[in-house]
This record gives C-alpha cells, sequence and structure tokens, in this order.
C-alpha cells in the first residue's frame, strides 16, 4: 500500500516535447505581433527541415520512423525563435540540420545527446553568420515573407551594456517584448507566463532556473558594468545603478527564455536532483563571464554548451539518495 502518499504521474517525453511546442505557439503569435508573418514562416522551415532530417536518418538506417518521437521539432522551434526575425531561411534549415543530424542522430538519438540543441544550432549559426545574427530590427518595422530590405535595423542591448552605458528600455517595454531583440525571447510576460504552465504540468524544476537566476542577480548586483557604480558618492546612485544593472541583465540577452527552455532540458541536465540548484548556478556564472567578457549577444547558449559537459561529474558529486524502505512498504 501507499500509506496515503499523493503520488504525481510525471509527463513522458513526447508529452513533454508536445508541451514545449505548445508553449512556443504564443512567443511566435508575440513576435508576428511584432514582426509580421516571417517569424511563423521562419519558424516552419525549421519544422519542416527537422521532419525531413528525422526521415532521412531513419532512411539511412534502414528503420521505420519512430512517429512518437518527437524531439526535433521543439528543439528547432525553441533555437528559431533566439534569432532575429530579419535571419535568412538557409540560416534556419541549416541550423536545424546540424542540430538533428549532428547534434542528435549522430550520439544515438534521443536520450543520447550530451548538449542541448537549441543551444547547439544557435552557437553554429552565431559563428558562422554573425552578421546575420547579431543586429535585430526595430518592433513593428515592415518585414517581407520573402524580403528583409526594409526592415530597419538596430542592436541590441547587449552593445550599450559593453561600452558601460544604459539601453535606455522603459520596464514597460522590457516586460512586453517593445525593444530590439531576439524574435521570440524578449516579451518577458508571456515567458513567465510558459515558464507557469511547465511548471505546474512538471515540465521544469525549479531547483535549476533558481541557481542560474539567483546566480546572475548576485553577479549582475556586485558587480554591475553600467554607470559608474563603483565611484558614485551618494548611496542612492549606488542603488540606482545597481538596480538598472540588474534589470538589463535579467531582462535581456534571453536571460528568461533560457531559464525556461533551455537549462532544464531533461536530456542534458543532471540525473540528480541534488545536483540541480548547482547545475543552473553554474550554468549562471559561466552566463555572466560570457556576457562580460565575450562578444556574443546570447551568451547564455555558449555557456549551457559548456556546463552540460559537466553534467555527469555533478551527478558524481552530488548523487541521488536512494530511499529502499519506501519501496519496501509499497510491495507489502
Amino acid at each position: 500500500m501507499n500509506q496515503g502518499k499523493l503520488y504525481l504521474k510525471m509527463p513522458s517525453p513526447q508529452e513533454a516535447n508536445r508541451d514545449i511546442v505548445f508553449m512556443a505557439l504564443p512567443l511566435i503569435v508575440m513576435a508576428c505581433y511584432l514582426y509580421g508573418a516571417r517569424p511563423a514562416m521562419l519558424c516552419l522551415a525549421a519544422a519542416v527541415t527537422a521532419a525531413v532530417c528525422d526521415y532521412l536518418v531513419a532512411w539511412l538506417r534502414g528503420v521505420q520512423r519512430d512517429r512518437t518521437e518527437n524531439s526535433s521539432l521543439p528543439a528547432a522551434l525553441i533555437m528559431t525563435l533566439l534569432l532575429p526575425a530579419t535571419v535568412p531561411y538557409y540560416v534556419v534549415a541549416a541550423a536545424t540540420v546540424l542540430i538533428v543530424l549532428v547534434g542528435k542522430a549522430a550520439f544515438g538519438g534521443v536520450g543520447n545527446y550530451p548538449f542541448n540543441l537549441s543551444a547547439l544550432g544557435y552557437c553554429a549559426a552565431a559563428v558562422s553568420w554573425p552578421q546575420h545574427i547579431f543586429r535585430y530590427p526595430a518592433p513593428y518595422t515592415e518585414i517581407g515573407i520573402a524580403s528583409t530590405e526594409n526592415a530597419v535595423m538596430m542592436d541590441g542591448a547587449f552593445h550599450a551594456l559593453r561600452a558601460g552605458g544604459l539601453p535606455n528600455v522603459r520596464m514597460t517595454n522590457l516586460l512586453l517584448g517593445n525593444y530590439a531583440g531576439p524574435m521570440g525571447t524578449t516579451a518577458v510576460l508571456v515567458v513567465i507566463a510558459c515558464a507557469m504552465y511547465l511548471w505546474m504540468r512538471r515540465e521544469i524544476d525549479l531547483a535549476i532556473p533558481a541557481g542560474f537566476l539567483i546566480t546572475c542577480f548576485l553577479f549582475a548586483l556586485l558587480l554591475p558594468r553600467v554607470g559608474d557604480a563603483w565611484f558614485t558618492a551618494s548611496l542612492y546612485d549606488q542603488v540606482y545603478v545597481r538596480y538598472q544593472s540588474v534589470k538589463y541583465e535579467l531582462l535581456t540577452g534571453a536571460m528568461l527564455y533560457a531559464a525556461v527552455f533551455l537549462i532544464n532540458d531533461p536530456n542534458t541536465r543532471p540525473r540528480s536532483r541534488r545536483a540541480y540548484f548547482a547545475y543552473g548556478a553554474a550554468i549562471g556564472l559561466a552566463t555572466m563571464l560570457f556576457r562580460y567578457f565575450g562578444s556574443y549577444d546570447v551568451g547564455v547558449c555558449f555557456a549551457v554548451l559548456l556546463v552540460n559537459a559537466l553534467s555527469g561529474w555533478l551527478d558524481r558529486l552530488l548523487p541521488e539518495k536512494v530511499h529502499r524502505k519506501e519501496a519496501a512498504v509499497d510491495d507489502a
């Protein structure tokens, strides 16, 4: 008997992938509101490319494609939403091919790959085509489905922060996504709503994003790179500068988006729940170092790939405690 304990059913991998796709839809809708129909077409191109690659892998292996295995689609969508709305279609297609053929199939398929697929695709695109990745269209600009010639391009908040200045974006615009940035990551309120849904579905564990966000918060608070925090005389200036640092570091650069859709990937996070907080904290520290000393806007993707390699070591350092008495009671 179960001694009155309530056991909540964990979603299957297929259900989890479907929920990720479901949560990508409001982000796509918000991107279409800001930039027109092109974000939807880019996501469609990624989805079709992922499906074709899955069929190609099955054909090369001489087996019938498993229709219940649907991990390529959410990985492709999450990666595409990290890109600007003006990114060429061939960049999305090439990054998706890399995700499926190299990131997943080359390591043995779902459950075996060591690196987050979406982060891998973004990093490959950023290194290969930086001229298309690090400039963003202004919100509400007219972007054609086939052509982006009329788009008004802007630098992201990263450039102002790197120069020690302030991006000068109102809090309301930060929350609603009304500023230049990756097409699916800027609407903070929508990302938070997606996080609440996935948490209620038990598909994300709060320990990982907690470790990640707390580390980023403390880093931005104690070591601000905006203004002249170390030499300001008044307490008010100190508080204001550090508040601005925390605000822009956490609400730009796809930080909250990564906390929800990247770092909780069950295929690449540690197996031991005791290692979750340390894993998130390690990604947070690596992310802030990439943001402060790197040259890439969405440095969190590089941090995710780096710390993915430490998952096994964290499992050995903080192994899961095994309780066998409960199993014996249940068998009785």
